[in-house]
């Protein structure tokens, strides 16, 4: 035998045996919104700055008006939910309940502002717009004294679409191409017509009014009328039109154009059928803001369309009022039937309003490369023309 054959292996020692520890249940952590003790914490803290803020403004303090309440009140609300949900949890669940109930209250408010201004006119206006004649008559028989079963706004109505009409022959055209301008050409000229119209979003609309009555009026010899009206509405829409166009048209991708170039197209057609059509939803929101800013005019056309009690659906001749115009006018009056009528009309602006944004988004708003039937016949029909004159060509060729 060898060396190392006759050397001996070590004993290992037994290791002492320990009691095995039993396995604890898995805990898993809430994160869901809407925990049942969050909405007890979030009321109990709710009722509490409440009761808090009614015994200051009561008993301890001297305040008074509602906006100064709900200050108070949600300044207490925040620091009682904050230390109600400090009694179970830690800090870092403490910061996030905290952030979390600051957004929503805030959210909160800003829907709470939207429906008192959209509630207060149809509040206030629900004894006109409850007459028919209210949207078929004019004031041209109606006086201040006269009672709600006399005069509506209809003249308004008329007057406020023909001069948003014009605005927007004028505006969408220009403002469309103004953008894609500045989007396909490099230069001086187009860096001066950006700044241009940067400087162009800060006119003030009475400005604008005087601009179109300088120019239409005075230089041309012009009477007041609703073309010139709409004239200076699209003097404040164009310039909302072309930056909001052109931050849309820079999104589509340089993909689409390069490959619309590398198959042939020129630069014009690839605007036309791949920059256009992919940023067509964008192009009606733009649309949409331009035409939000214009309609809501009053002081432009006041001095470019005059005032009239009488139904004008001429918008070449004569003077022509608009629904915020008359607005204005019925609301300052002392007379509460005419401040009815000017809430009402007030509420008719905001339907008008509505009616075009849904009709624009029907008509504007589907995603790219989602087709309507008569595209997409149209596409089947220009394919099939191109598949014959391929065929032809090929066969002159043979």
């Amino acid at each position: 035998m060898t060396a190392l054959d006759t050397r001996e292996t070590p004993e290992i020692p037994e290791l002492p045996e320990f009691d095995a520890v039993p396995e604890e249940p898995e805990r898993r952590r809430v994160t869901r919104p809407g925990r049942r003790a969050d909405t007890v914490n979030a009321v109990g803290a709710l009722v509490a700055a409440v009761a808090l803020t009614a015994i200051v403004f009561a008993q301890l303090a001297p305040f008074g008006g509602a906006i100064g309440f709900l200050a108070i009140a949600w300044v207490l609300f925040l620091g009682l939910y904050a230390l109600l949900v400090s009694l179970t949890d830690n800090s870092l669940v403490v910061r996030d309940r905290l952030v979390s109930a600051i957004v929503h209250s805030l959210a909160a408010f800003a829907l709470l502002a939207l429906i008192t201004i959209v509630g207060y006119p149809l509040v206030r206006g629900i004894d006109a717009l409850s007459h028919w004649n209210f949207f078929t008559d004019d004031m041209a028989n109606a006086g201040p004294l006269d009672p709600l079963t006399q005069g509506g706004i209809i003249h308004a109505a008329v007057g406020t679409l023909e001069q948003i009409a014009i605005a927007l022959v004028l505006t969408v055209p220009l403002g469309l191409t103004c953008a894609v301008f500045l989007n396909e050409t490099r230069g001086f000229f187009s860096r001066l017509v950006r700044t241009i119209v940067d400087a162009m979003t800060a006119l003030p609309s009475i400005v604008a009014g005087l601009f179109v009555y300088a120019a239409l009026i005075l230089a041309l010899g012009l009477e007041k009328s609703g073309l010139a009206a709409g004239c200076a509405i699209s003097v404040m829409m164009l310039p909302i039109v072309i930056r909001a166009s052109d931050v849309v048209i820079r999104l589509v991708p340089g993909s689409l154009r390069e490959a619309s170039l590398a198959l042939g197209a020129g630069q014009l057609r690839t605007v036309w059928h791949v920059v256009l059509p992919t940023a067509r939803s964008g192009l009606t929101t733009a649309i949409l803001l331009g035409t939000a800013r214009g309609i809501g005019e009053t002081s432009p056309v006041l001095i470019t369309a005059g005032f009239t009690a009488y139904l004008n659906a001429d918008p070449f001749a004569g003077p022509q009022i608009s629904l915020p115009l008359a607005t204005f006018s019925l609301v300052t009056s002392p007379e509460e039937a005419m401040k009815a009528r000017g809430f009402g009309a007030a509420a008719v602006l905001m339907l008008l309003v509505l009616v075009l944004f849904v009709i624009a988004r029907i008509a504007g708003g589907r995603p790219a490369g989602e087709l309507t039937r008569g595209a997409r016949r149209r596409r089947e029909r220009a394919s099939a023309a191109d598949r014959e004159r391929f065929i032809q060509r090929m066969q002159g060729e043979q």
